[in-house]
């Protein structure tokens, strides 16, 4: 073996061993998210029982259950618009409905595995490349819409705090100095965004990250559209705990973004037990449980369910077509039959 050989196989061996370690620390970060997850779910449900908890979701109304699928359908609907936005900003756009397939199911599977920009990039990736994207193509388009939901994050917690402070003191325990700098960082964050898409021109460097600003049009889509989801989910929240509670619109809002904000950091799959106790937190006076147990199988569960039935039907398609494809006889072989029959 040469030395330049020595020196491949050296760098090979040292990033798999790179790549086992992320492997792990995954792993590791997913358990302890699962049991932080399950822990604060315990503690939110262990004062019920199950008959207690099935009557608590009977009681709500039909028209509150209905309007909060609504809200949860836009809001998926929303997020199909971000995956179309991210293709063409990407420069490979594709047709709506294929995007709003890959999406859904992507999303829809995501926010309940956990780690939602590895899982629904692992199935956006599957989607795209078939239909034609290249690797480095499908990883600036979950770029995006990563990016997307942060800034619509940033912007509604901006609104949402610095509007309703005396609330986000309440409920993060923070003294009204740091709830200010909070709000007017979120508001900073997205004005400087606005700012580098409109004036900065050159890839901006992250550590190993290197992200291309959109143009100003793009970048002010992206927050409107990220802001529109997010509000679009605690308009859902809030009709079912309106069935309980005269909580306001702009209070749930609120308390939303700080759940959200703990969940990107914990990435706990789906937010379970996050999202419960900080409602509960904001309502201890009232019985919250079945409008949560509703808002998460409306927002959470159904989807879910969906983006499985669909993933599987899209899968069995692909299966089919591959099988089609490999199974038909090849120009040369239709070509070459009538010269053996003439020979015979």
């Amino acid at each position: 073996m040469t030395q330049a050989q020595g020196q491949v196989q050296g760098q090979d061996e040292a990033k798999q061993e790179r790549s086992a370690r992320r492997r792990l620390w995954t792993i590791v970060a997913t358990i302890l998210s699962v049991a932080l997850g399950g822990y604060l779910l315990y503690r939110t449900l262990s004062g019920y029982s199950l008959a207690q908890l099935v009557d608590a979701v009977k009681a709500l109304p039909l028209g509150r259950l209905a309007a909060a699928g609504g809200f949860a359908a836009a809001s998926y609907l929303c997020l199909t618009g971000i995956d179309w936005l991210a293709l063409r900003a990407a420069g490979k756009p594709l047709p709506y409905p294929r995007v709003a397939l890959a999406a859904f199911i992507s999303l829809g599977l995501g926010h309940s595995i956990g780690f939602a920009g590895l899982s629904s990039g692992a199935i956006r990736y599957r989607f795209y490349t078939r239909w034609g994207l290249g690797t480095a193509d499908v990883a600036k388009a979950v770029l995006f819409c990563g990016v997307t939901v942060a800034v619509g994050l940033m912007a509604l917690g901006a609104v949402a705090v610095l509007v309703h402070p005396d609330l986000a003191r309440e409920v993060t325990g923070l003294g009204k100095g740091a709830v200010l700098a909070a709000g007017l960082a979120c508001a900073g964050g997205v004005a400087v965004y606005l700012g580098l898409a409109a004036w900065w021109r050159k890839p901006v460097t992250v550590r190993r990250w290197s992200i291309e600003m959109p143009p100003l049009p793009l970048a002010a889509a992206q927050v409107g559209l990220g802001a529109v989801n997010f509000a679009l989910v605690s308009a859902c929240l809030h009709q079912v705990l309106s069935a309980v509670s005269e909580v306001g619109y702009l209070a749930v809002a609120s308390v939303f973004v700080i759940a959200n904000a703990a969940v990107l950091i914990t990435h706990v799959p789906g937010g379970v037990g996050v999202i419960e106790s900080v409602v509960v937190h904001l309502l201890p006076k009232t019985d919250v449980i079945g409008p949560l147990i509703a808002f998460r199988f409306l927002y959470f569960l159904v989807p879910l369910a969906l983006g499985l039935v669909a993933f599987a039907a899209t899968e069995a398609v692909f299966r089919w077509r591959d099988a089609e494809g490999s199974a038909a006889p090849t120009p040369r072989s239709r070509t070459a039959a009538p010269g053996r029959a003439a020979r015979s």
